[in-house]
């Protein structure tokens, strides 16, 4: 493939350049920031690395083929609109967009220019979400019943975006990996605290039908930092930890059995607890931001589709404005 580049240097940009610059060396081609001191950062540390402030250098670049765009998420639309009519692949950090409606243009932009959409839902590649998806799909843990979420920490507070917008397109994307569908209504609750104008705190409640429900807490307040995920299924169940890296899950072989009984020509229904085993398989140390930008390269060389395409990123994007509306509506329900 040809070059690739790094837009935005932040705090999740430099992580991108290490990962690409390991995975193609030179391939690395050009890194882009409007702060020259995190240029100078970049130069410290890959001095082969050409640098600018200007994008439209790097989309004018004849041997760059793709860019990695990690800017605030109000840039995203613009910065991936451009690129795509250069003719440039795109990974953007999450969320996609900001809106459903710019989501659904580039979505289309990039089916008709040809061109690689990717959105970075980094958990989708975690050696942990992987074997979870594994279990499920094996029938390890029966038909789903619920997904429990909590992520929460003392947080980084966002000017541009929320709470939801900032932390919960992990968790829905890890739901919409299992799950493999959207849910039919969404309720969404949160406050703001802390005078930003923006939510600091929130619930969102996603109804999928058949008995099938998912919660998620997304939390910049909270003193401790938490990133648990309980996904229950009639069979067993599994704990997701990902602050425990030595067993990030746990699977239970435990539940609940429903019988019937006959009692003098009446029926009663019993419902008993059970316990089994609690297993922890083992899970490979990958760094998935590692697996990211792989998946990336592959998916710029041989054209095939990514698991987390336009289309996941635009899933993820109509559940945040479907939560933004709901919180705007006292946490009312809203259908999708």
């Amino acid at each position: 493939m040809k070059g690739i580049g790094v837009i935005g240097l932040g705090y999740w940009g430099p992580l991108l350049v290490r990962n690409f610059s390991q995975l193609l060396g030179p391939g690395l081609r050009v890194c882009c920031d409007r702060d020259p001191a995190q240029l100078d950062n970049i130069a410290k540390t890959y001095p082969g690395v050409r640098l600018t402030r200007n994008f439209e250098e790097v989309l004018t670049d004849p041997e760059v083929g793709a860019v990695a765009i990690a800017t605030p998420a109000h840039t995203h639309y613009q910065l991936v609109k451009q690129a795509l009519l250069a003719n440039k692949s795109v990974l953007v950090e999450k969320p996609m967009t900001t809106s459903v409606e710019e989501a659904e243009e580039l979505v289309d932009l990039a089916r008709r220019q040809g061109q690689v959409l990717m959105v970075d839902h980094v958990y989708i590649y975690s050696p942990a979400v992987r074997k979870i998806k594994e279990l499920l799909d094996a029938g390890e843990l029966g038909q789903l019943l619920y997904i429990d979420s909590v992520r929460i920490n003392l947080g980084l507070f966002r000017r541009d975006v929320n709470v939801v917008w900032d932390l919960a397109p992990h968790d829905l994307a890890i739901i919409d990996h299992l799950v493999g569908r959207l849910p039919r209504s969404v309720a969404t609750f949160g406050a703001v605290h802390a005078g930003q104008g923006m939510e600091d705190v929130a619930y969102l409640n996603l109804d999928f039908g058949r008995g099938l429900i998912a919660n998620a807490h997304v939390n910049w307040l909270s003193p401790v930092k938490i990133r648990h995920m309980i996904v229950a299924g009639d069979r067993k169940s599994l704990v997701f930890n990902d602050l425990y890296p030595d067993e990030p899950v746990r699977v239970y072989d435990s539940g609940v059995r429903v019988r019937e009984e006959s009692v003098d020509e009446r029926r009663r229904i019993l419902v008993e607890c059970r316990t089994g085993d609690v297993l922890s398989p083992y899970i490979p140390r990958i760094e998935p931001l590692r697996a990211v930008a792989q998946h990336f390269v592959e998916c710029v060389e041989t054209g095939q589709t990514p698991i987390t395409d336009g289309a996941a990123g635009l899933r993820i994007v109509r559940l945040l404005e479907a939560a933004e509306r709901s919180i705007k509506a006292q946490g009312g329900r809203i259908t999708l």
